[in-house]
C-alpha cells in the first residue's frame, strides 16, 4: 500500500536489479572459465599443441579484456550490466570458452590413454606436467602421483635428463 505512488518505478528497478543479477551470474561463470583456461592457451607448450583452440582463445581473450575495460570505465554495476552488447556477448563467450574447455579435456584424455598413470593425476597437475615436462627438475613434485612408490628422483648433476636414483615412499 505504501509503494502505490512508486509502483512503476519500483517495478522497473526490480527488473533492472534482476537482470543485473542474471548478467553477473553469467559474467562470473565466464570469468572463472576464462581464468582457468588463460594459463593454458596464452603461450606455453599446450597452446602450441592445440593451435586452433589457442587461436580461438586469443579472440575470446581480446573480447573479454574489452568487456573488462568497459566495465572499469562504467563503474556503476547496474549501468554496466544493462549494456545490450555485454548481455549479448557474454553467452557467446561462455559457449566458446566451453568449446575450448571440452577440447582441452579431450586433449588430456588422449594423453591419459597414451600413459595410463596420468589417470591418477588431476587436470591442473597434468597440465603442469605436460607443459613443463621438458624440464625434469620441475617434475619432482609429480613423481609420487605418476609412479607407484616413487617419492623422489635424483638427477645427474651434469645431465639433468639422466636419473641416477629413485627414492621410495617406503624407505
Amino acid at each position: 500500500r505504501h509503494v502505490g505512488p512508486f509502483k512503476e518505478a519500483v517495478s522497473l528497478q526490480l527488473t533492472a536489479l534482476s537482470d543485473t543479477d542474471d548478467t553477473l551470474d553469467l559474467w562470473i561463470k565466464v570469468q572463472n572459465l576464462w581464468t582457468n583456461l588463460e594459463s593454458v592457451f596464452m603461450g606455453g607448450d599446450i597452446a602450441k599443441q592445440m593451435p586452433i583452440e589457442a587461436k580461438k582463445f586469443a579472440k575470446i581473450d581480446r573480447d573479454f579484456v574489452k568487456i573488462m575495460i568497459k566495465a572499469h570505465e562504467t563503474k556503476i554495476v547496474v549501468n554496466c550490466c544493462s549494456n545490450e552488447l555485454l548481455r549479448n556477448t557474454l553467452p557467446v563467450l561462455y559457449d566458446e570458452l566451453e568449446k575450448c574447455r571440452v577440447s582441452l579435456e579431450s586433449y588430456l584424455e588422449t594423453k591419459r590413454r597414451l600413459f595410463s598413470r596420468f589417470y591418477f593425476v588431476s587436470n591442473p597437475a597434468l597440465l603442469t606436467i605436460l607443459s613443463q615436462g621438458s624440464d625434469p627438475l620441475r617434475m619432482q613434485p609429480y613423481y609420487e602421483k605418476v609412479f607407484d612408490s616413487v617419492s623422489q628422483v635424483t638427477h645427474d648433476r651434469k645431465d639433468k635428463n639422466k636419473i641416477i636414483a629413485l627414492k621410495s615412499i617406503h624407505g
